[in-house]
């Protein structure tokens, strides 16, 4: 049997869906691949490289910076699972203005998405609102300094539901970074240098996620089931909404990257971060 390292970078559905209903379905033994899906999220770009990585934001800000030469393979979304929360005062976009805004840092791929959704919605993240950067979990803290006020509002991923959270606590759902931003976020990347890309290990690996990128589409039942273990403080029926809303129209079901919805993003980032675009091609490579 063959054996792979697939790191995470983040935690919540839109990281771990996938990889997860794959492992869960026995897809991986199916392959004869021995996946061993380790937690990256703190680690160094070094030691991301010698094994496959999950998260393709975090890969594309590393090729832009530090000039890496991530292949991606496989992608499972164009549209980030983050969104923006306002306390009971704050009702829009527009009210973020002189607010405190609980973000992740700018070097990061989703504090990147926000400062361009903000720029979007005419906000200067350095000058119009207060960005309080704080490290990525699973934003049970937001929850409370929203409902102390201590912040104003806050930027958060996929560990909870934003409309669900929104409904008991009296917050605002503001914004929906899919919406307003696509991007190639998540799916299998790796760096040749150590992980070539006719591995066998790295195939079965992208063959098993495209195989429960097909499963989250065509059996939805079973994929409500997998969204409600993630996220249990839902109801089934607001798991089943979750689904409807934001996984079964967005995820791919067959792994293939949009190319101009990826240039663009690129295009957009690599503007963000102040440095030079990159071709998609040559980071995107073609599903199997």
């Amino acid at each position: 049997m063959h054996t792979i390292d697939l790191a995470y970078v983040g935690r919540g559905i839109h990281e771990e869906l996938v990889a997860y209903v794959a492992d869960q379905e026995g897809y991986y033994t199916d392959e004869g691949v021995h996946v061993a899906i380790r937690d990256g999220i703190k680690w160094k770009a070094e030691r991301l490289r010698r094994g496959a990585m999950i998260g393709l934001g975090r890969a594309l800000l590393s090729r832009l910076t530090d000039g890496i030469g991530w292949k991606v393979l496989s992608v499972n979304t164009h549209r980030p699972l983050f969104w923006f929360i306002g306390g009971a005062k704050v009702t829009s976009m527009a009210d973020l203005r002189g607010r405190r805004l609980a973000v992740h840092a700018v070097h990061t791929a989703p504090g990147c998405f926000a400062r361009i959704v903000l720029r979007k919605h005419g906000l200067d993240p350095d000058r119009d609102l207060e960005c309080v950067v704080r490290a990525p979990g699973d934003y049970q803290m937001d929850l409370r300094r929203l409902r102390d006020g201590s912040i104003d509002a806050a930027y958060v991923g996929s560990t909870i539901s934003p409309e669900q959270v929104a409904e008991e606590e009296g917050f605002r759902l503001l914004a929906w970074v899919g919406d307003h931003f696509q991007i190639p976020t998540v799916g299998v990347v790796v760096d040749p240098v150590y992980i070539p890309l006719d591995s066998p290990a790295l195939q079965a690996l992208v063959r098993a996620n495209q195989r429960a990128l097909r499963t989250i589409a065509e059996q939805p039942r079973l994929a409500v089931d997998y969204i409600a273990l993630f996220l249990d403080r839902l109801t089934r029926e607001e798991a089943q909404q979750y689904y409807e809303r934001y996984v079964a129209p967005y995820f791919t079901p067959d792994g293939q990257v949009d190319l101009n919805i990826a240039q663009q993003a690129i295009d957009a980032v690599a503007a963000e971060l102040g440095v030079a675009s990159v071709a998609a091609d040559e980071i995107y490579q073609p599903a199997q």
